[in-house]
């Protein structure tokens, strides 16, 4: 039960960082509306 509680736990605070770095640095570089290779389009 310990192990699946912090299974779900990491899986969440990876999940959450992607999340919130992708964010970030799609409010920082406004110029560019596609983020890393996400729509297709590469830099």
């Amino acid at each position: 039960m310990m192990l699946q509680e912090l299974l779900v736990l990491f899986i969440f605070l990876i999940a959450s960082g992607y999340l919130i770095k992708k964010f970030f640095f799609k409010s920082r570089s406004g110029s560019s509306s596609c983020g890393s290779g996400q729509c297709g389009c590469k830099d």
